[in-house]
């Protein structure tokens, strides 16, 4: 074990050697912005190649994509700010700087949505069925951008010695105040360095990702009206992520509350999703049968 070693004990896999930064010269690139940019491009060649299949201008979702990717970020890293104030309010400048990360998912999805909503009525294009090609795409920038959070040794969950228990050196946590009690409690000292071992959350929620695009892909030619994968997704990863939320030891509060803001979101966001979905086929059934008589 050394000083920038991620090791899953159980699985008896030991990455020795895990920088926060590739080095190139005199010049350093963070892996989280790698990472996220990858995320990016793999996105974007997934949404061009779904817009043509679906019979929309590819040069329309060039721009979508671009303005949605832009004020995305924007919203992520304003609803970070929001949530982790005390964090920023003495320290105004360090709001512009999101090297070392600070991003939440949620923000970007209601700025990246706010924005797709507005070209679409500019561009006179049909947001629900944009938007059912660009979820695709926001899952991929989600399952590759949760590594990013393994670079920089953080959206990590309790202790724990289970089977994915991962094991990192508690000087290399990006946050210090995302060690609890507990972890310190079950320091595990491996060739002289204390380590803390605790939930992957963020291999949880990449896997979890995952596992909705794929389900997304099989369904998306099977889907019975506009809306209903955007819905889906909405839906789905809203539990997921309230469950997973659960773990984590950096949840963001709602201000002067013990309430995980994510959580809350995602239960609300899988009760309105499943409500529209009922909704959503329920009327079509209707439709069906006033067409019959």
């Amino acid at each position: 074990m050394y000083e920038d070693s991620i090791a899953f004990p159980h699985l008896h896999i030991l990455l020795k050697h895990v920088g926060k930064r590739l080095m190139i010269g005199n010049f350093s690139i963070a892996f989280y912005g790698i990472v996220i940019a990858l995320g990016m491009v793999l996105a974007f060649i997934f949404i061009m190649k779904e817009a043509k299949r679906v019979g929309y201008k590819q040069d329309d979702f060039m721009d979508l994509f671009i303005f949605g990717i832009i004020f995305g970020v924007i919203g992520a890293r304003i609803y970070y700010v929001i949530f982790s104030w005390d964090d920023y309010k003495n320290n105004l400048l360090q709001i512009f700087n999101i090297r070392g990360g600070g991003l939440a998912i949620y923000g970007g999805i209601i700025g990246g949505t706010i924005t797709v909503i507005v070209l679409c009525h500019i561009k006179k294009l049909n947001f629900w069925k944009c938007a059912d090609v660009i979820v695709f795409g926001v899952l991929i920038g989600q399952i590759c951008g949760r590594w990013g959070n393994f670079f920089n040794r953080e959206a990590f969950g309790g202790y724990t010695d289970g089977l994915f228990a991962m094991r990192i050196p508690i000087d290399a946590v990006n946050r210090a105040q995302d060690i609890t009690a507990e972890m310190k409690a079950n320091i595990v000292t491996v060739n002289g360095i204390d380590c803390i071992q605790v939930h992957p959350t963020f291999l949880y929620e990449s896997l979890f990702n995952l596992c909705v695009f794929l389900f997304l892909l099989w369904y998306r030619k099977r889907k019975k009206f506009d809306g209903e994968i955007f819905f889906l997704y909405i839906g789905l990863y809203g539990i997921g992520r309230s469950i997973i939320e659960g773990l984590r030891t950096d949840q963001l509060l709602l201000p002067g509350t013990s309430i995980a803001v994510s959580q809350l979101l995602g239960l609300c966001l899988f009760v309105g999703s499943a409500a529209y979905l009922w909704f959503g086929h329920y009327r079509r059934m209707i439709k069906e049968w006033s067409k019959k008589e």
